[in-house]
């Protein structure tokens, strides 16, 4: 063997320790992977089993629910009596809308701006 040779396995020599360590590495990765999939795997069997076909929801026989559509107003804010005096929680309606009256479908007003760079003037 030359001296060529012999330096370059003595340059090789330092770096063992590094690929050593790098392959170790690697294979504790891997072993945390196959561990892992295995602890996934056993969690899995003692779930509950899925529901079968039959088990699953139908459609009502009056067939699929579609949605309504409807025009709402706001309901009036109650006053207190006195100026002093506040609102109570039993004194508020649960909803603040109910149906209106009138229910046609608005539409734009030809010459207003629906949103904003809509192209139009805006509001005048």
């Amino acid at each position: 063997m030359s001296t060529a040779a012999y330096e370059l396995l003595a340059a090789s020599s330092h770096n063992t320790l590094d690929v050593t360590a790098a392959f170790l590495g690697g294979l504790l990765i891997a072993g945390a992977l196959v561990w892992a999939i295995h602890f996934g795997m056993k969690v899995r069997d003692q779930e509950l089993p899925r529901p079968l076909p039959e088990e699953q929801p139908h459609l009502p026989a009056t067939g699929a629910v579609h949605e309504m559509r409807e025009m709402r107003e706001p309901d009036e804010m109650p006053v207190a009596s006195e100026e002093k005096e506040r609102l109570m929680p039993y004194q508020l309606h649960h909803s603040g809308s109910r149906t209106g009256k009138d229910q046609s479908r608005q539409r734009w007003v030809p010459g207003r701006s629906g949103s904003f760079g809509g192209g139009g003037i805006g509001h005048v």
